[in-house]
């Protein structure tokens, strides 16, 4: 297969990209295409507008954002034998994007796209296409065999420490994404796609972010929120954040005797590892101020959530006794009774107690969530469709539906050929992605749709909604309200969080 071009006038360039085949499909891909710069470290980015008539070579993937090793294999259960290879990385060149989409040649009128952020608590990047977990090839191949063909745009952007800022500049990397997206808009067409019908989709810190742009604007026509929110991850004081940078501050002097600005990537990094400083969060800033109480832009939501998204805490969780889990609970006199019996957290009960306050973390942080997001959109008169992700990790069952075991699902990019089930899971949850960002109702409104348990995918209702999730527990937390489960989720999950469950 010959190598796709794509001329670009506006941006004064020619793409040269690589051709993939599935299944006798062909996809198209521009890979490593920089949409931003980065003028100088914690500096805010500025949009690459034209490439002044380059041969811009897109066949190779682009360095991503310096960061802290993290074998993702491990939360997602993949074989010991599965190859993830290095990716390369640059503090000043990670602002690139990927397009992939059906043959340029095969285009005959505007596409919908779908804009990817992905997750990884705000520090590393968790599931790249680079390393073939996260690879679009099969979704927008079965888009294409669906006859609703659609253009797929992975964003990578600042992480960790160089997208927190050190409290000049904050929240670089969701004005990262706000360019890279606003460089879709103004230059996706020459590649067969519709600026005016975007899906901007996340997963995990991804959709907290896709959230937040959401509240943030421009509006998009449609958006997806997988296993996430801004009831996830909120904006926190900028004293918090200034603690944080504090401290780092005085590691990397330690280590260097530099200054955040100053020390050269690798003493940064160690910094980051020394303090296992393994999750990052957004900082309020104006444009986030009453995000609860502002309205989403977005016309169509796509949102859920799967029946184990604890999993993320549970190793940090495990190392609590029950009097701890207890005394966490009972920061609250009016509440904390009633909470701690629902979730069946005993003292002397360590097993239990643990189980149980994975069971409120998991409500509080996830279904709950879902239920207030989907209740405000509705309320708006827009769209919603909600599901839950049931089947469990197709490499190990007994690690249940855990969070991010969708990316699995969602991309194939990782065989399980002896799993029929999941497999039925994965092609029918991009059958239902397919729809949506067609613009075509995914199901029935009034219904939610089920993937899995047990290969099965279908709508569902509110009462066998309810034998699947803990409804009643849901009712109890919001009618306590924030202000009391917050600081026992602050308790019970401070410094706790790691993709090595």
């Amino acid at each position: 297969m010959p190598n796709p071009q794509v001329h670009h006038e506006r941006l004064d360039a020619t793409f040269d990209g690589i051709s993939r085949d599935d299944g006798n499909t062909v996809v198209n891909q521009f890979l490593g295409i920089k949409y931003g710069t980065v003028p100088a470290r914690f500096e805010k980015s500025v949009p690459v507008d034209t490439y002044r008539g380059a041969v811009v070579d897109a066949t190779r993937f682009g360095p991503r954002c310096p960061q802290v090793d993290v074998d993702v294999r491990h939360l997602l259960r993949l074989p010991e034998d599965f190859i993830i290879p290095p990716e390369p990385e640059s503090e000043f060149d990670c602002l690139n994007l990927e397009i992939t989409s059906p043959s340029v040649h095969d285009i005959v009128s505007p596409l919908p796209v779908l804009i990817w952020i992905h997750g990884g608590s705000q520090v590393v990047t968790f599931c790249s296409a680079a390393s073939k977990i996260c690879d679009p090839t099969k979704l927008v191949a079965d888009s294409i065999r669906a006859g609703k063909p659609m253009i797929f745009v992975a964003v990578h952007y600042r992480l960790n420490i160089f997208g927190f800022g050190d409290g000049n500049e904050r929240n670089l990397a969701l004005k990262d994404q706000r360019i890279a997206i606003g460089w879709v808009r103004r230059n996706i067409a020459p590649f067969g796609g519709d600026p005016e019908q975007i899906t901007l989709a996340g997963e995990s810190a991804g959709a907290v972010y896709a959230h937040a742009h959401l509240i943030t604007g421009p509006p998009v026509k449609r958006a997806v929120l997988a296993s996430g929110s801004l009831y996830l991850s909120s904006p926190l004081p900028t004293e918090r954040g200034s603690g944080m940078i504090k401290s780092l501050n005085s590691k990397v002097q330690e280590l260097s005797g530099g200054s955040l600005r100053e020390a050269p990537v690798p003493i940064l990094i160690q910094a980051l590892k020394d303090l296992n400083v393994n999750t990052m969060w957004l900082q309020e800033e104006p444009e986030l101020h009453d995000w609860e109480t502002r309205p989403e832009q977005t016309e169509e939501l796509m949102i859920g959530d799967a029946e184990y998204e604890a999993a993320i805490w549970r190793n940090g969780v495990e190392m609590l006794t029950g009097p701890e889990i207890v005394a966490a609970f009972e920061r609250n006199a009016e509440w904390g009774l009633h909470l701690r019996r629902a979730y069946q957290v005993v003292q002397d009960r360590p097993t239990a107690s643990k189980l149980g306050a994975l069971d409120f973390v998991n409500d509080a942080r996830f279904t709950l969530p879902v239920e207030i997001v989907s209740k405000k959109l509705q309320d708006a008169g827009k769209r919603v469709n909600r599901y839950v992700v049931d089947q469990p990790n197709p490499f190990q069952q007994s690690s249940r539906p855990h969070h991010a075991v969708d990316l699995l699902f969602l991309f194939g990019g990782v065989a399980f050929p002896s799993n029929p089930a999941a497999d039925a899971v994965s092609k029918e949850m991009r059958q239902r992605w397919v729809r949506f960002v067609a613009g075509d109702e995914p199901w029935a409104v009034d219904k939610r749709f089920a993937y899995g348990p047990l290969g099965e995918c279908r709508e569902i209702d509110e009462s066998e909604f309810a034998f699947r999730r803990r409804v009643s527990h849901c009712r109890v937390l919001q009618q306590a309200g924030s202000s009391v489960y917050m600081p026992i989720m602050a308790a019970l999950t401070a410094g706790r969080i790691s993709l090595l469950n």
